[in-house]
């Protein structure tokens, strides 16, 4: 881990960036360039203390999941993720063998810019990698998961809570389709031992996904049609599309409504409403 070089690149990939181009408030007292630390450290899911620690050259070695996440939050291009695995002593995940967590800085831009309709980017386990704050508004804010429950199969059919969120007939076909999605995947990547180990654990935690994992059935989510059950904004009947990156292996997932319907206007308020009355779960 070269500490050092460690801090200066992820010094000067910080002060590139605008907050407006992530979303967050522009100000004029900033007394520097870019983002300050703390915002880095909230958009990566970390301690402040710890990323000011890296900065200084003076932080312990960091996971290779922390990294993806400082990767998306800084908004790397595969190159530059790269060099961040190799100055802080790890090794990136080769794409070219396996589906990779990370998310093009263009995909990341297209979801800050969809401020008025939820969105999400999900990998080929159906990790959740990115979102936007519309999207934490509607289905919960994955920033407060355990970064191991950040996945929308485990949240399905291990977050006793998941249920209340959607109409019966829609949770069912939910869970059906996340575990056909989950088996052609799987057949797709069988040298994938994380989504492997994921399969095996909802097999032993979930009697419903043993159940429907026994069946075969195989297809890859691309559209829907649902309905949620807002806790705040009530019943909001949602258009679901499924955005494929070039490589397949990523999803950027929207949630959206057409104009001038009850669906539409409840979205409009939530945009307004925030996060502020959510919960804590990813439903």
């Amino acid at each position: 881990m070269d500490r050092a070089e460690l801090a200066a690149f992820l010094r000067t990939r910080r002060e590139r960036l605008r907050p407006e181009d992530l979303g967050l408030p522009a100000s004029s007292r900033r007394r520097t360039a870019g983002l300050r630390r703390e915002e880095v450290a909230m958009l990566a899911g970390m301690s402040v203390d710890y990323y000011i620690r890296l900065e200084q050259a003076r932080g312990p070695q960091p996971s290779a999941q922390l990294l993806g996440a400082l990767s998306r939050a800084l908004r790397l291009t595969k190159d530059e993720h790269d060099h961040l695995f190799h100055l802080s002593g790890l090794m990136p995940q080769d794409d070219r063998r396996a589906p990779t967590d990370h998310v093009r800085p263009g995909v990341l831009h297209l979801l800050d810019k969809l401020d008025d309709t939820p969105a999400m980017v999900v990998s080929d386990r159906a990790d959740i990698l990115a979102w936007n704050a519309m999207h934490a508004a509607l289905m919960g804010d994955p920033g407060r998961l355990p970064p191991e429950q950040r996945n929308i199969a485990w949240q399905h059919f291990c977050n006793p809570e998941a249920a209340a969120y959607f109409e019966p007939e829609d949770f069912a076909r939910n869970g059906e389709n996340a575990v056909a999605d989950l088996r052609a995947r799987q057949a797709a990547h069988p040298d994938d031992t994380r989504l492997r180990a994921l399969v095996e654990e909802l097999r032993t935690r979930s009697p419903r996904f043993a159940e429907l994992w026994e069946r075969h059935d195989v297809q890859l989510r691309r559209s829907d049609h649902k309905t949620v059950l807002h806790p705040v904004v009530g019943r909001i009947t949602l258009d679901c599309e499924v955005m494929f990156t070039p490589e397949h292996d990523q999803r950027l997932i929207i949630h959206s409504a057409p104009a001038g319907t009850p669906a539409h206007q409840a979205l409009a308020l939530l945009r307004v409403l925030g996060t502020e009355r959510m919960g804590v779960g990813q439903r």
